[in-house]
C-alpha cells in the first residue's frame, strides 16, 4: 500500500551543492577564503583583538567574532571551532568559548554609540 501516493522508488535526498553547509534543518553558506582574509585583515589592522568563537547553531554555522580594544567588531563563519582557536593562537590573540564567557561589555557599548549617532544623522 503507498502511503499519500508514494512507492519510495526513485526518492533520493541530496547533500547541499556548492558552497553551502547544511546546519539542522537549514543551509547556510560555509566559510570560505574571503571569510578568512577578512579575519586576518581585521587582526592586522586594530589593535587590542581578542576573539569570540560561537558555537554552531539551528541558523548559523561555527562563527568567530573578533572585537578590538574599543569595542568594534567583526564576524565571520570559519570550519570549525578548532581552526577558530588555531587562528587566534597563531596570531598571538586571546580566544574565549562565546557560550560561556559571553559578549564583552565594550562591543555591547560600541553598539549603543553606533546607534545614538545613527539616530542623531536622521
Amino acid at each position: 500500500m503507498r502511503f499519500f501516493g508514494r512507492s519510495g522508488r526513485g526518492t533520493r535526498f541530496r547533500r547541499p551543492q556548492g558552497d553551502t553547509a547544511r546546519t539542522g534543518s537549514t543551509r547556510v553558506r560555509a566559510s570560505s577564503g574571503e571569510d578568512e582574509a577578512h579575519l586576518a585583515d581585521f587582526v592586522s589592522t586594530r589593535e587590542g583583538v581578542e576573539g569570540w568563537v560561537e558555537p554552531r547553531t539551528a541558523v548559523s554555522d561555527v562563527t568567530l567574532l573578533l572585537v578590538a580594544w574599543d569595542g568594534e567588531y567583526t564576524r565571520r563563519r570559519v570550519p570549525s571551532a578548532d581552526w577558530a582557536y588555531r587562528f587566534c593562537q597563531s596570531r598571538g590573540i586571546r580566544a574565549y568559548e562565546a557560550g560561556v564567557v559571553g559578549i564583552p561589555q565594550r562591543m555591547r557599548d560600541y553598539i549603543t554609540l553606533q546607534k545614538k549617532r545613527q539616530n542623531r544623522s536622521q
